[in-house]
């Protein structure tokens, strides 16, 4: 199977059709991955920006920034929108109770701690880290934010979330001279850095439970 992506990313078309196929896939699957939170998009967002490095177009690049950026900004909007329904309503909603299910009490709580020092401007460093998003979204939630001061602060993180994994492809694009073998490098990376919160949560948590057994 692997091979088959390989050869399917080694014969790539011609660039006018990767932009007019391109651009609206990469639109959908960035969207779709704020709605969805399982969606790596961070590796699609760096795998666009390998392949646009090596287009002869110049405008390649600034066009996967600013679908990708559009793409996570409407998504965290609809996403936020829905959760909005679920604390009005008096029984909740399955789209709240699903940001619920993906919070631990202590990461609601750490979320909350840092919402309530820093306001809006946590929302940009929660796009940053890898899986910080949904909690810092929840707190929001909890705390009533209306939509609009939600998307003013959603907005710059969107696009520093955006700017940051295409630089991730750009530097992949420049390493290799296959689009192929960057973009194998970006998806790499951008995963190693994905799953570093959770490795460490997990070290972290190892360490604190050795310490209640020695001090019991």
């Amino acid at each position: 199977m692997s091979g088959g992506l390989l050869a399917a990313v080694r014969d790539l078309p011609p660039e006018s059709t990767q932009q007019a196929v391109g651009y609206p896939s990469l639109f959908l699957l960035v969207s779709l991955g704020a709605l969805v939170p399982v969606v790596p998009t961070g590796a699609i967002v760096s795998s666009a920006a390998v392949v646009a490095f090596h287009q002869s177009s110049p405008f390649s690049l600034l066009f996967v920034f600013l679908v990708a950026a559009a793409a996570a900004f409407l998504g965290d909007l609809a996403l936020y929108w829905l959760g909005q329904r679920g604390v009005r309503s008096r029984n909740g909603s399955r789209w709240l109770g699903a940001l619920r299910s993906r919070v631990t009490p202590d990461r609601l709580a750490h979320a909350q701690e840092r919402l309530d020092s820093h306001q809006v401007s946590v929302l940009v460093l929660s796009r940053l880290v890898p899986a910080g998003r949904i909690p810092v979204m929840l707190a929001c939630l909890l705390a009533r934010m209306p939509l609009r001061r939600f998307a003013r602060g959603d907005a710059a993180a969107c696009l520093a979330w955006a700017a940051t994994y295409q630089l991730i492809g750009i530097l992949g694009g420049s390493l290799f001279p296959e689009p192929w073998q960057g973009v194998v490098a970006a998806v790499g990376l951008t995963l190693l850095i994905s799953a570093v919160p959770a490795l460490w949560r997990r070290l972290r948590g190892g360490g604190r439970d050795a310490l209640r057994h020695e001090d019991a």
